[in-house]
Formats: C-alpha cells, structure tokens, sequence
C-alpha cells in the first residue's frame, strides 16, 4: 500500500489493511512482491494531486496492477485519462468498495484447508510506530470555507459514537500505544451531527462532545500505569475548547492545541468564509496560558489568498508577533479544482506570494527559536521515538519530542549519552541544554 494525504488518510489505510488481512491477505514490503498495489490519494490541493498521479504511475511502471482509492477517487476521470490502466477507482472511506476491488483483483482463497480457519479480525493494522496512534473521532466538515473542498471529498460531518472511540483507544493504550493523537476535520465539532448523545462508559454516561472525551482520554492509564499523552488536532477555536485547557493544566491532556487560524486579517478571514474573531482569540491565548503556562499552540495560515493585500498580509504578521504561537506552518494560496475560491477576483501573483511566505516563515522562525532558547536550562518530558546505535566511543544517541512536538510535523529533542534499555515509546526527563530554530538538544536528567 502507498498511503498519501494527511493522518485521516493514514487511518483509512490502516482500517483497509486490517479488513483485508481479516480476509487471509498479507503486506508486501515492496512492488515487486505485490499481488496487487493499492494507492490512497489525496485531492486537497493541485499539487497532491498531482503527487498523486505521480504515485499511481510509479506503481503501474513497477508493478503494473494497481487500485486506487482515497480523496482523488471523486476524479475517476481524470486518473483514467492519466493511467488508463488502473483496476479499479473507489472515492474516501469507501472501505467495502476498496476490499471488493482487492478481492475481484487478487482473490484471497489460500486453499480449501487454510480457508477453513479463522484469519485475526480484532487487531488493527498500524502504520504508525508503536508508541503512537491517530484516533479519528469523526468524518466530514460542515464547514465551507473558500478555499477548501474536504465536504465536497469526505461530506458532511459523521461522529462516531463516544463509547466506540473510547473502546478504541483503551485498546490502543492496552496495546502499547504511550500518545493518542485526536484526528478529524473539526474535532471541536465532535458530536454536533448526533446532538450530543451520552452513551455508557465504564458505568456512567459520556456525552459526545470533545470536552467530555478529552476528560475520558485522560483517565487512560498505560499496561505500566502511566498516562498516555492524548494530542488533540484541528480544533476550531469554539468557546467550549476554554473547558479544555484546565484538562491540560491537570495533566489530563497534553498541554498542545493544533488550531487551524488560516489568517488574521478581517477582511480576508471573511473572504475565506471563517470566522473573524481574531482580537478575541488573542485574548483567549493570553488566558490560555494564564491557566497552562506550558501550554503549545500550532496553527497554519495561508498566504497570497485572492485580495490579500499587503496591509493585510502586515496585518496578519503583527498578530503573529503578538499571539507568538509555538509552531507555525504556511502555505502559499493554490487554486483547487471546484473550490469557491478561484471566482474570487484580485488574485495575488507568485512571486508575491513567494516574497510574503518567506516572510512569514522568516518571522515564525524567529519566534520559535526565542521561545526554544527560553527552554535551555529546565526539565521537561520527552516521549522517544529513536534510539541509535552505539559510536566508536560506545556512546548512544536519540531521538524523542516534547509535548509541544506532534510526530512528523513538529520539531524534536535530540539526546546525546542515553542508556542502552532505552526503547521507543519511554517517557523520560530530559535537561534541556541548548536549542535552535526548531528543535532542541539535552540528555537524560540522571
């Protein structure tokens, strides 16, 4: 399988795998073994599209039968035109489309006495490290932002049921997995689609709303009876995400909120279709971190939207000096095919765009690194991710993140002179002896 696309992609080829190898099917680690090659695409914007396309090309070239799923799927047309050659097209989370295709495509039978036992069903395929896993909590946006076409892709928001999820969890959590990551479109959203409803957890009702979730996550306890780290991501700035960060403040939930801002502008916020609140935000941080010193923020923001100008584009840089957010990601505006922003007049030229994301990213850096250097000298939690092998010295480095790091995006901690029982997934207390831009540098704290 080729898994492309962000963590709810990754949980979707996850679910895939493991109905299909409930079905007797095994992963091949390369083409060459492969029956069959399957291909999750993302659509998000041109350019993962056309990744994707790349990928599907690829796979047909070094293997030569090949389905393809995922967002992309909505564009059978397309891929045809390109790849004419593909088996089989199936859209997002169309996981009994994906197996039926993988069945007509390589059917499962091993053998008349092989098919008569029960092949594992339980267990979920991970693609992720054992230490960490994405726990998606619902599906679809009710948003319609203008510049986004994830509703037209993956439709109208669909919670799972609290006492689902949580089982899911507490299983992962049984089974190795130290940090939850929370996935959705909108995880403040969680339960709005079903109306809240309680369901019966451990003998008391648990509504299903991000709150009341969080506070269960947080009761979780590991095999070795720690608490796992539960990272909650793509939080819209509701005000009930305020009853959240007390959570934090207790250790219940790690102190991270990955919140997507876009902009700070007014006026470009409107023309996104998003919420233009962002003086109050400013005053929630303030207060956010009143009540959780430690607590990290992370957000993106997309630069060169049609009509940005460049007092708005000041605008947004003086609210980024003054919010001082943790972690910073841009992106230069890319028309998306059916996206309600390409009809928008005023559209900014490349190079601008060029000039004002190294801008952007010029001021980010800047304020990562001052909060980073501001780290030197405490102790602070790291979860490790790596640990190498011995130098000619017999000394042993690695590779772990704090709480204000999420895997694959975020920065790291680098550990020089660990002990040789270190392993994936520990949690240790790390003396933080230097930093830069975006990661930082300490040992153990013996």
């Amino acid at each position: 399988m080729v898994s492309l696309g962000c963590p709810k992609a990754l949980v979707d080829s996850e679910r895939i795998l493991t109905r299909l190898r409930a079905d007797g099917y095994a992963m091949s680690p390369d083409y060459e073994g492969a029956d069959v090659v399957l291909v999750n695409t993302c659509g998000f914007l041109d350019s993962a599209k056309e990744e994707s396309l790349d990928a599907i090309g690829e796979a047909i070239a070094e293997n030569g039968r090949v389905i393809v799923t995922g967002c992309m799927g909505d564009e059978a047309e397309l891929i045809r035109q390109r790849h004419p050659g593909v088996l089989a097209i199936t859209g997002a989370h169309q996981y009994e489309d994906v197996v039926e295709a993988v069945h007509k495509a390589a059917p499962p039978s091993q053998g008349p006495f092989i098919d008569l036992v029960p092949q594992p069903s339980d267990e979920m395929v991970k693609l992720t490290p054992r230490h960490y896993s994405y726990l998606k909590i619902s599906e679809g946006c009710n948003h319609s932002c203008a510049f986004c076409i994830i509703p037209d892709l993956r439709g109208k928001l669909a919670s799972r049921r609290v006492d689902a999820v949580l089982r899911e969890a507490e299983k992962l959590v049984a089974a190795g997995t130290k940090e939850l990551l929370v996935i959705s479109q909108d995880t403040s959203a969680y339960g709005v689609d079903i109306r809240h409803e309680e369901r019966m957890w451990k003998g008391h009702p648990v509504r299903a709303h991000m709150t009341d979730l969080a506070r269960e996550l947080g009761q979780l306890r590991t095999p070795q009876g720690e608490t796992p780290w539960v990272r909650l991501h793509y939080v819209y700035p509701y005000p009930h995400v305020d009853a959240v960060i007390p959570l934090m403040a207790e250790g219940l939930i790690t102190p991270y909120l990955d919140i997507p801002f876009q902009h700070a502008s007014p006026k470009v916020l409107k023309a996104m279709k998003r919420p233009a609140n962002e003086a109050k935000v400013l005053e929630r941080l303030t207060k956010w971190r009143e009540i959780c010193p430690d607590i990290a923020i992370r957000s993106s923001f997309v630069v060169g939207f049609p009509g940005e100008t460049e007092a708005d584009f000041e605008y947004l840089l003086e609210w980024l000096q003054e919010a001082r957010l943790d972690r910073v990601g841009a992106f230069r505006f890319e028309p998306v095919e059916g996206a309600q922003a390409n009809a928008l007049p005023d559209h900014v030229p490349e190079e601008v765009k060029e000039e004002r994301f190294a801008r952007v990213m010029e001021l980010t850096e800047q304020i990562s690194a001052a909060k980073l250097a501001a780290k030197v000298g405490r102790t602070i939690p790291v979860i490790i991710d790596e640990v190498g092998e011995p130098d000619e010295d017999g000394d042993i480095g690695a590779t772990g993140r704090s709480q204000a790091d999420a895997p694959e995006i975020d920065g790291a901690v680098y550990l020089r002179s660990v002990p040789a029982d270190l392993q994936p997934g520990d949690f240790v207390d790390v003396e933080v002896e230097e930093s830069d831009a975006h990661d930082l540098f300490g040992a153990i704290r013996s």
